[in-house]
């Protein structure tokens, strides 16, 4: 007898929710869904492919919802009883057609990406995959909303005995989305975020019998160092203890080499920013870093990592008489750590630029190290505040590479925007190229008939296909210039740009930057920046030659971040 009667008020309940379906509101769930489904910079698992279908139908669905809602609510002209379902029943066989479609080239629109990343084909299941997760998605999506509405809708029944029924609805709606919203923010969010933080601050202070404390008096966390070994991260252990020996470029070069230089401020050595990049200037002295040819200083990603796809090879285009100076402000990666505080990169860029560019421009001009800086992701953020051209002015570095300029940057979209006509924006030209080129692995704006360099020398490599970089807010409502015109050659001619649905897309991209294949997306091979290191520090008699055989021996070079 219980259970029947359960059953009977399912049923009802279930009922009433189909009924309460908007025909019109789920046209326009089912049009951004199928819009989904399109190809945007990576390619996606089924499952993420579902999700993002799942939530792709709920918000147009809400959209849809939500405007028909304030039509209403105006109390409007609406269309005669006929005449809806006319148009309902046109919608509804619409969008059932183009979601048929749709499902039907999903797999030729994933493996148009995956062709041009040299990755294997999804098979004939991925199209039910992605439906299954997506309906999942979607129900409980919507099984939320609804709870959601039921709540402000009782809230505002309870206010009608003190103010009118439309004016209770809109302060039910505005009280508890606030409500909502601080709960989700204060204890949703900030838990995961906790949680997230405990687990990659574990990653980062991990030991590994690998990473041994270094012998030689001259390494960042040796014995004699002003840094602790036990305050240094496991990336900033690896970059220390890693990296090629004299014997090694010697044996590539064929001429005489020097062991490169490695200094590294771990995230511990002091909770101080400037006091951790002043005690990394002190070790940079100690080591005798100023007395190189060379000196680079690095601002690493979010998890510390410095890449060794750039590190190593520059090393040997000097060989080994360099010096890189980094150190560590974050353990998250760049993706969470762009979120949570993106301006921790250029507090920590800024720190280290100014202690050492202090001491570098107090030397003589004729025996110190050429200065450049390096960055990639946050890093490119990071050393981009570093570049303050007015305070450059009277004394300025000799250049830098900066790789993965991710979509918070600053300088970067500007330069972008001011590119010369009829240049992508996947593949600018700046002016006549005398401070400032782009690269894309592929091709090089440095190719083109330009100026000489310029005292200082300044290089940003992207890729089309890379999310942290083409990210924007703005998605949402304008279509962006690098999807207008010529394609990227690792970007899909299928890509198109639809409203909201694309900012969805790519913002689900950007978790999977580092997924990709080296050499696309957010991954950047020792190939590109070899070129971009050929072009920015113009080593001294190194030939065409000696790039293909660094190149060839970094061909299958795994860099292996965290």
């Amino acid at each position: 007898m219980k259970s029947s009667k359960i059953r009977s008020a399912l049923t009802r309940w279930a009922s009433r929710l189909v009924a309460s379906f908007s025909v019109v509101s789920s046209a326009l769930g089912l049009q951004f869904f199928s819009a989904s489904l399109t190809p945007s910079l990576l390619p996606r698992p089924p499952v993420l492919q579902g999700i993002l279908g799942g939530v792709s139908l709920i918000v147009g669905y809400a959209i849809a919802k939500t405007l028909i809602a304030l039509w209403r609510f105006m109390q409007l002209r609406e269309f005669g009883q006929v005449t809806a379902r006319r148009i309902s029943l046109a919608l509804l066989v619409g969008m059932g057609l183009a979601t048929a479609l749709t499902l039907s080239r999903m797999t030729v629109w994933q493996n148009s990406i995956r062709e041009r990343m040299q990755m294997p084909d999804v098979d004939s299941s991925y199209p039910l995959s992605v439906l299954a997760t997506s309906i999942v998605v979607g129900i409980v999506l919507l099984l939320l909303g609804r709870a959601i509405w039921m709540m402000i809708h009782a809230f505002s029944v309870r206010l009608r005995s003190i103010m009118p029924p439309r004016v209770a609805l809109v302060v039910s709606a505005v009280v508890l989305g606030f409500a909502l919203l601080s709960l989700v923010n204060g204890l949703v969010v900030k838990t995961a975020l906790r949680g997230m933080d405990e687990a990659f601050a574990a990653i980062d202070q991990a030991t590994y019998d690998e990473l041994l404390q270094p012998v030689d008096s001259l390494e960042s966390g040796s014995e004699e160092s002003l840094i602790r070994w036990s305050d240094i991260g496991k990336n900033g252990k690896v970059f220390v203890s890693d990296g090629p020996s004299r014997v090694e470029i010697e044996e590539l070069t064929a001429r005489p080499a020097m062991k490169p230089i490695r200094v590294y401020a771990g995230y511990n050595t002091s909770d101080s920013l400037d006091q951790r990049a002043e005690t990394a200037l002190e070790e940079l002295i100690r080591v005798r870093g100023f007395e190189r040819k060379v000196l680079v200083i690095a601002t690493p990603t979010g998890t510390g990592w410095l890449d060794p796809s750039s590190v190593d090879p520059l090393e040997y285009l000097h060989n080994g008489n360099i010096a890189t100076v980094s150190m560590q402000y974050s353990y998250l990666p760049s993706w969470l750590t762009i979120m949570v505080d993106p301006d921790r990169s250029r507090h920590a860029a800024k720190a280290l630029f100014r202690h050492v560019y202090s001491h570098w421009s107090s030397l003589d001009q004729k025996t110190r190290p050429k200065l450049y800086l390096f960055g990639l992701s946050l890093g490119s953020l990071g050393s981009e505040a570093a570049l303050d051209f007015y305070n450059l002015i009277g004394d300025p570095i000799d250049g830098a590479v900066l790789s993965g300029p991710p979509f918070p940057s600053t300088m970067w979209p500007e330069l972008v925007r001011d590119r010369e006509p009829g240049t992508p924006a996947w593949l600018p030209r700046f002016r006549d190229g005398e401070l400032i080129r782009f690269m894309d692995g592929k091709e090089s704006s440095a190719e083109e008939p330009h100026a000489d360099w310029g005292v200082m020398r300044i290089v940003y490599l992207q890729h089309g296909s890379d999310p942290m970089v083409w990210f924007s807010p703005s998605l949402a409502w304008h279509q962006p210039a690098w999807l207008l015109g010529e394609r990227a050659p690792d970007v899909s001619p299928y890509f198109r740009w639809f409203p909201v649905v694309t900012f969805l897309q790519v913002g689900f991209d950007v978790p999977l930057a580092t997924s990709a294949p080296l050499g696309y997306a957010h991954n950047y091979s020792p190939s590109e920046y070899i070129d971009a290191w050929v072009e920015v520090t113009s080593p001294a008699k190194w030939t065409v030659e000696d790039t293909d055989k660094l190149k060839a021996k970094y061909a299958d070079f795994d860099p292996s971040p965290i």
